[in-house]
């Protein structure tokens, strides 16, 4: 960097007197090895573990040994072009930071570098100082990522994680085509009954999507009144109404490059419809008592638990806005038309709750998935996902019975019939029935002989012998 840059020996004298950063994994890769060394050095001195190579092979290489946090990437590498190695990079090492770094910097190479990846953009000659202010930001990036990633797992934690998976053919066709429709911007309009997991489908949509880094907003239509969903859609200006006391933008400004979900787009109002659907086809838009037409790139999903062709039939739906909204139309069955899927859920939704509760996951008996696979759950998976907490709050034992289950649910007659008290039954029955429960609500052996008044190796025998006779 000598003549060209600043000196060597200034650089490490700079950078001498710098406060260490904490640990980065940095790999440096420039053909020139005296731009090579010198920042290598820099990058010590304030904390950081230095691999540097000279050629994309090497680069290549060093990324198959280890991971890091990371990259300053020359521009030309000999013959090869850095801006090519950029995907490459990232795509060995996911979690990459590339900075690129050139002695020829214009504002095309800084657009392009960025277009293809890259986190930062360096033009030679640098200072300690420009460096260092690079590290720092590199820093911020890897924390906020790692904090992104810790609320991710505790939002889990909080909320059973999003389920698409199914064993159900018609389900399954459905995530399918939304799969295929999720690289697209045509608009989605997802129909099903409440609870079948319409805005779950409608994340994993924008997860999937190119525009998976910018924001998902939701809007809930039902929620609000004509003039204040217009606000929170378009947003307003200063004085539109009462108690608005500040320009404020809305929903479609805030999904900026990302997704709407507009929920239950059935419930919007007959007037705000017109509105919608000029932003729909020219994605233009004025703020609520502004006269200042705006624009927005965003791309809409919709749910409706209506009919939207009977709204249509009865003037309270637009039709021009339907078949602008339905350019991709999926229908959710509901849980009741795929019981393939019940028993699983129920088990994975038991499984969350108890991980909650610090306790064991309780089975299911037999009579207890049989009345689960009988009931037509109206309320789906979110009644079903409400059963299991109920369930695993109310029922202490390490097996689950119906009674554990609301009494409209654990009086399905489709379950095997038990043994009642007075009813058709034989002694033997009864005894075993009664034993059954016992152990099936107790938590040992010991505990359910002293309920019943026997001896646990007398409660050990005809435990084994029902077992046998299953």
């Amino acid at each position: 960097m000598q003549g060209q840059h600043t000196g060597l020996q200034g650089i490490l004298l700079v950078c001498a007197n710098m406060t260490s950063a904490p640990h980065l994994r940095v790999l440096v890769i420039d053909d020139e090895k005296n731009i090579r060394t010198t920042l290598s050095l820099c990058l010590e001195q304030i904390g950081c573990a230095v691999t540097a190579v000279g050629s994309k092979e090497s680069a290549l290489d060093a990324l198959a040994e280890r991971a890091y946090d990371v990259a300053f990437l020359d521009v030309r590498l000999g013959l090869a072009s850095g801006l090519d190695l950029i995907p490459r990079l990232i795509a060995d090492c996911p979690n990459l930071l590339v900075v690129i770094i050139t002695a020829y910097a214009t504002i095309d190479n800084a657009v392009e570098a960025i277009k293809r990846g890259a986190a930062d953009y360096l033009a030679k000659p640098f200072t300690p100082a420009q460096i260092r202010h690079v590290v720092d930001q590199c820093l911020r990036q890897r924390d906020l990522k790692l904090k992104v990633h810790d609320l991710e797992g505790r939002l889990r934690e909080a909320a059973p994680e999003t389920d698409l998976e199914s064993e159900s053919p018609k389900l399954r066709a459905v995530i399918d085509v939304a799969r295929k429709a999720a690289a697209s911007d045509a608009p989605v309009l997802l129909r099903g009954e409440s609870g079948t997991g319409k805005s779950v489908l409608a994340r994993w949509i924008h997860s999937l999507s190119p525009r998976s880094r910018h924001p998902f907003v939701v809007i809930n239509c039902p929620t609000l009144s004509e003039e204040l969903l217009t606000s929170e859609l378009f947003g307003h200006a200063k004085g539109a109404f009462t108690g608005a006391v500040r320009d404020q933008p809305g929903k479609v400004e805030g999904a900026e490059g990302g997704t709407l979900f507009l929920d239950e787009i059935g419930d919007i109002p007959p007037a705000l419809q017109a509105k919608l659907l000029r932003f729909l086809e020219a994605k233009e838009f004025e703020r609520l008592g502004e006269n200042k037409t705006r624009r927005a790139n965003v791309r809409t999903v919709a749910a409706t638990n209506r009919d939207l062709e009977e709204q249509m039939r009865k003037g309270l739906f637009r039709e021009d806005l339907l078949y602008r909204l339905n350019v991709i139309d999926l229908h959710l069955p509901p849980l009741r038309e795929r019981p393939e899927d019940i028993l699983r859920l129920a088990e994975r939704f038991l499984a969350f709750f108890a991980r909650a509760a610090r306790r064991q996951t309780p089975e299911l008996s037999q009579a207890a998935a049989a009345v689960l696979l009988a009931y037509p759950w109206p309320g789906n998976v979110r009644e079903l996902r409400n059963t299991m907490e109920r369930a695993l709050i109310l029922w202490p034992a390490k097996i689950l019975e119906p009674e554990a289950f609301p009494a409209h649910i654990a009086a399905r007659q489709s379950a095997p019939k038990r043994p009642q008290l007075g009813g058709d039954f034989t002694l033997d029955a009864i005894e075993r029935e009664h034993i059954t429960r016992i152990i099936a609500r107790t938590q040992t052996l010991d505990e359910a002989a002293a309920v019943l008044g026997i001896d646990a190796s007398t409660l050990w025998r005809k435990r084994k012998k029902y077992e046998e006779e299953h």
